[in-house]
């Protein structure tokens, strides 16, 4: 009844991302008619029994599969994590309080500016010196600190927090690249937020995750829109919610929990990664850019020895169906973007392609 892609390509995209095929295929039915009801996915009302059914199976997953405390509320609203950069201070930063950053690259600048318009923000640590290829350590917290904000996995650079800072404040988290990969102890956190269009779905929602009793203490006069307990309040239906996403996230869910959860993928995504450093790293052409110890189980990084040959590798990637694989203009090069959905077999075919193009220049 569906039509198939011509080709099968490898998707190493940072973004929009692969989704699962069995994911694809599920949506495609449900963009012709949903669960036998006479209509579309699209043009459901939100407020019908069978979105709502939608919307609470999603975020049912969500506290099952990342175990998530009944004292956190569960939302899927617009605007995608750069909208976040602004709701975050906006709601947990008292009007005189100070906010602790750790900036690791291009999305946490981007948070850092939008929050300081806000209040007072210090920028604890960076890793900007080195072009933002580690993430930093050993800094001092504020104690005075409302709130602690990292970017867990940092797409464009290809680095990412193994474990995150021990703090006695509370902790926030932009996880957009990398939530569902692996499990999170939500003990340190008052609010862990991503975009949806990683790991989960199709780009236009976001996911927020907000410890209830982190919100209603800043004394701030904050739009409607913006304000977290508006969401809460509605189940995420104030307005009308990115309903597409919403439904693929939730395909996405069950699909991860058929795979056996956070642990199982995350045994996967440590095989993926491992087996495609390994290359970069015995590859006489290649060099990885993160450091060793913080490299992405995400986003795999590298550059050519010789960048004069990059145009090259990536015609010969075209003719092999790999996708995606060019560098953001930040680092240059080369990145693979290997989220859940990434089947072994395109590592695979990275790899092969890799050697034939080493054994091409030898």
């Amino acid at each position: 009844m569906f039509p198939k892609k011509s080709k099968y390509v490898h998707n190493f995209s940072s973004g929009p991302s692969i989704l699962p095929a069995e994911v694809m295929e599920e949506a495609a039915k449900g963009v012709i008619e949903y669960d036998n009801c006479g209509l579309s996915i699209l043009e459901m009302s939100h407020r019908s029994p069978e979105f709502i059914g939608v919307m609470e199976g999603a975020k049912s997953l969500v506290r099952e599969l990342l175990n998530v405390p009944s004292d956190f509320e569960i939302l899927f609203l617009q605007g995608g994590a750069s909208t976040q950069f602004t709701m975050v201070v906006q709601n947990l930063l008292p009007v005189n309080g100070t906010a602790a950053y750790v900036n690791t690259g291009t999305w946490s600048s981007k948070a850092i500016k939008e929050a300081e318009m806000f209040g007072e923000i210090q920028e604890i640590a960076s890793s900007k010196d080195k072009n933002f290829n580690y993430i930093p350590k050993g800094y001092e917290i504020p104690e005075d600190a409302s709130y602690l904000h990292i970017t867990s996995n940092n797409t464009i650079f290809g680095t990412q927090f193994h474990e995150f800072p021990k703090t006695n404040v509370p902790l926030v988290a932009d996880m957009s690249s990398d939530i569902f990969s692996k499990p999170i102890d939500f003990a340190p956190f008052d609010l862990v937020y991503a975009g949806v269009q990683k790991n989960l779905g199709p780009a236009g929602a976001v996911l927020v995750i907000v410890k209830k009793s982190a919100l209603g203490k800043t004394s701030r006069t904050v739009p409607t829109m913006l304000k977290y307990q508006t969401h809460i309040d509605k189940e995420s239906m104030f307005n009308t919610p990115p309903c597409f996403p919403i439904y693929v996230s939730k395909l996405t869910l069950e699909w991860l929990k058929e795979k056996g959860g956070i642990t199982a993928i995350q045994e996967i995504n440590e095989r993926k990664s491992q087996k495609l450093y390994d290359e970069i790293d015995r590859n006489s052409l290649t060099k990885g850019t993160a450091a060793i110890e913080d490299r992405s189980l995400m986003n795999v990084c590298f550059v050519l020895n010789d960048s004069s040959l990059d145009s090259e590798l990536l015609e010969m990637a075209k003719e092999a169906n790999i996708s995606g694989i060019k560098g953001h203009r930040s680092v240059g090069g080369f990145r693979a973007s290997i989220y859940n959905a990434m089947p072994e077999e395109s590592i695979d075919a990275l790899i092969d392609l890799l050697q034939r193009f080493e054994a091409k220049h030898k």
